[in-house]
């Protein structure tokens, strides 16, 4: 039997699908890319944005068509399944799975070929762990430490969705982590909604800081990532581990969402302005050449102009590496949609958003201009479109050569000698296994 998957929204779901693909394929199961001659599809979602949900519409859509002409089942896990529930069943979907059950999957596609019509959303998060199978498919991997989140921000649906703030024993993490650099994993990324709340709810002294400390002498391991951060718990404790080593990437995604004091309180992020600036430069100071990322939603209810020209303030005074724009979307379930009104007219969104992206291109060219003629060291990731190889720098920078696929997993020595406002290029001046 094949199975499709398809996979929406962030990494924290691309991770559940690697787990779901090694767990059916231990149960025999073929996984497939081609949706045409698949025998299962699943679709794990995404309910961040309104736009996720109508992808997610658009692939349904493709699926049922596809259902007219041959016999396939169709599972749909993940946020929105969460959110939608059982409705999913009305609209031609088999089964449908919650962001907690995704370890039974191989039960529920049995299940399904048994000819139920079903919903599943037990808890048993607690059943993933480093002895589950899962897709290891190059030199990096995602390792996903701690579950859902406990801020309730006013716009974000992810705590109804992913549940209550649970972290993995770390014990088992660094297990996981060590089976996978057994497996050729050079670097992994640790994952969370907050990843920096990493074993507060444990009770027992384990942080990410820890994690990160001791994760940083497995041998074979070269790089290590974290993220998503909420700003209020980076701690100094965890600012020190990263300035430290050279194994742990020097990049802070610290998500703002919003520069002005008013908004930041309707969104009910805690923490002030004031305080997330004294925090970057506290970064800034502690972390040689360290780089910060940010996300920011443009046109929440209530935005003035005052309101925005302080986020684009921020911007300017915090001179950001990358920025995730979002324009704001209603979510049926947020606190936000039910006590605000979506009062910021569509076209002003547009506006601003793209006020902001113009500000930050530039930002962009301005600090890319410092890798102008310096060699940088990367891991080589991958091939893009424009047939050209590319990698990260430790400080999240992606810089762009020829090469060829036989270099991925390979450090590698860039000489960079173009800017953009996005990618740096440059020319390959050394590739492990090579002489000098």
């Amino acid at each position: 039997m094949k199975v499709y998957i398809k996979t929406y929204g962030c990494q924290m779901n691309e991770n559940d699908s690697l787990y779901m693909m090694g767990i059916l394929k231990e149960r025999g199961y073929e996984i497939v890319d081609d949706l045409e001659v698949a025998d299962i599809a699943l679709i794990n979602t995404c309910a961040v944005r309104k736009k996720a949900e109508e992808k997610f519409y658009g692939k349904l859509g493709e699926i049922q068509h596809l259902k007219k002409k041959k016999k396939i089942i169709i599972g749909v896990g993940g946020c929105f399944a969460e959110k939608e529930r059982d409705k999913l069943l009305s609209k031609g979907v088999d089964f449908v799975f919650g962001t907690r059950s995704y370890s039974k999957v191989g039960n529920l596609v049995e299940r399904a070929l048994k000819g139920e019509k079903f919903s599943y959303f037990e808890d048993h998060i607690d059943e993933i762990t480093s002895q589950t199978p899962r897709i290891v498919s190059s030199h990096h991997a995602w390792v996903t430490i701690i579950y859902g989140c406990d801020r309730f921000c006013s716009y974000c649906i992810v705590p109804y969705t992913r549940g209550r703030e649970k972290s993995r024993p770390m014990d088992d993490i660094l297990k996981e982590v060590r089976n996978l650099v057994e497996k050729g994993v050079r670097e992994i990324t640790f994952l969370g909604q907050n990843v920096d709340a990493y074993g507060k709810d444990l009770g027992d002294g384990t942080s990410l800081a820890k994690l990160l400390d001791i994760s940083k002498n497995i041998e074979g391991l070269d790089r290590i990532w974290f993220l998503t951060s909420y700003p209020s718990d980076v701690t100094d404790e965890l600012i020190d581990v990263v300035a430290s080593n050279e194994k742990i990437s020097k990049n802070f995604h610290l998500p703002v969402q919003a520069g002005s004091n008013r908004i930041l309180e309707r969104m009910r992020r805690r923490y002030t302005r004031e305080e997330y600036l004294d925090l970057i430069y506290k970064i800034k100071n502690r972390v040689k050449n360290v780089s910060i990322s940010t996300d920011i939603i443009v046109g929440f209810p209530g935005e003035s102009e005052e309101d925005f020209e302080e986020t684009e303030d921020l911007l300017k005074k915090v001179e950001f590496e990358r920025v995730n724009l979002a324009i704001y979307s209603p979510r049926e379930g947020t606190l936000a949609y039910k006590i605000y009104e979506d009062d910021v007219p569509h076209e002003e969104k547009v506006r601003r958003f793209q006020r902001l992206l113009e500000l930050q291109k530039s930002i962009n060219k301005k600090l890319n201009e410092s890798y102008r003629g310096k060699t940088v060291r990367i891991i080589v990731e991958a091939r893009s479109k424009n047939g050209l190889m590319y990698g990260r720098d430790i400080r999240n920078k992606i810089i762009a050569f020829e090469g060829s696929v036989d270099m991925i997993g390979k450090f590698a020595d860039v000489k960079v000698n173009k800017i953009t406002a996005g990618p740096l290029y440059g020319r390959l001046v050394w590739l492990e296994g090579s002489e000098r």
